[in-house]
């Protein structure tokens, strides 16, 4: 008796992606299911960067489809499609960019900038085109965690070229300044620089766009909002009840203006001391998840207050690329899978699918 297509729809609901929490069959994973006498062939299809997740979630297809009484041979093809997903109203989507990550702190000094180019290396270590935006005009630090020197080349005079560190495109105002020279701008001036950075870099073919956004929620803040096509957004914070106040006000801030809040993410939640091992909240405990629980929000997890962490940035080579293989570069990973599954789960953007209609007279 030979196997049928309901029988193996059957056999994968019974497996559940660790990413998404559902199963492949709920979670519209599953595609192109092929019955031939004993031989199945299946497709599943990832809506997130998936590298290190493909194998052990095709060996559980396999696994599942040859259990089935009449299977010989099993065909499962996974892989990852990341597509771009819809943004907040009357905002046009940005050319050679998918999806936007606004990475924002009310506050500054709460790791906010460690914490976007740590989850943009990760998005780029599970396969993803992935590319950073320093929105931090006043502050830029970017090229330095990515450890980028030199110069923007412009090809047409009217456009740059983005600078790439560690396989990720970049674009950033401290590439065309020096390091000591003040930004003495006022916030006119400020936005229209921001806007310049994202419209005029020849990003190419990116899943993903992080922008490291300035703390504060300013006039700066709420234009940069309305007027950038962003995805979703991730909070940063402390567990200190002055760093949740303001970062309560960027959670707000983005609400507004129709932004989805895709997360928080708490920096310094805990010091282990290195010598003796004693481990201690000394920001507060707890933070983040509470702030979290009362907005109906993902807490996507908690980074200790390490020194390896601040010396891996400030060398140019964050956590995630100096020691892929900690625990905190694991922690790093987590955030950033659920920050894309997040992004997967949301409806697609299906702008650039309408097509223009265009009057002539003949």
């Amino acid at each position: 008796m030979s196997v049928t297509v309901e029988q193996v729809n059957e056999a994968l609901k019974a497996i559940v992606d660790p990413n998404t929490q559902k199963d492949l069959v709920a979670s519209r994973e599953v595609r192109n299911v092929r019955v031939e006498g004993g031989e199945v062939a299946v497709d599943v299809e990832l809506g997130y960067p998936a590298r290190s997740q493909i194998e052990p979630i095709r060996r559980q297809v396999v696994a599942a489809l040859r259990a089935l009484p009449g299977v010989t041979n099993v065909s499962a093809n996974v892989y990852q499609k990341i597509v771009a997903h819809s943004v907040q109203r009357g905002v046009k989507t940005l050319p050679g960019v998918k999806n936007i990550i606004a990475v924002a702190s009310g506050k500054g000094g709460v790791g906010k900038s460690t914490t976007a180019v740590n989850l943009a290396l990760a998005l780029a270590a599970e396969g993803a085109s992935v590319g950073m935006l320093d929105a931090d005009i006043y502050g830029p630090s970017q090229p330095t965690m990515l450890g980028i020197t030199g110069r923007p080349e412009s090809r047409d005079g009217k456009t740059l070229e983005p600078m790439e560190g560690h396989g990720i495109q970049a674009s950033s105002i401290g590439f065309m300044i020096d390091l000591d020279t003040p930004m003495v701008w006022r916030g006119p001036m400020v936005t229209q620089a921001l806007e310049q950075l994202l419209r005029d870099t020849n990003w190419r073919d990116l899943d993903y766009l992080v922008i490291d956004m300035p703390p504060g929620t300013g006039d700066i803040h709420l234009t940069l909002a309305q007027k950038i096509p962003v995805t979703g957004a991730v909070i940063v914070t402390t567990p200190q009840d002055i760093a949740l106040i303001d970062a309560r006000k960027g959670l707000k801030m983005f609400e507004k203006v129709g932004v989805p809040i895709l997360g928080i993410v708490e920096n310094m939640a805990i010091h282990v001391c290195s010598n003796c091992g004693h481990a201690e909240h000394i920001f507060g405990q707890g933070g983040g998840e509470r702030m979290a629980k009362e907005y109906d929000i993902e807490y996507l997890g908690g980074l200790p207050l390490d020194i390896r962490i601040r010396e891996q940035a400030d060398s140019g080579k964050p956590t995630v690329v100096a020691d892929p293989d900690s625990e905190v570069a694991a922690i790093y990973r987590q955030i950033a899978r659920r920050v894309a599954v997040k992004i997967a789960e949301k409806a697609r953007d299906m702008s650039l699918k309408i097509p223009s209609i265009v009057v002539q007279n003949t």
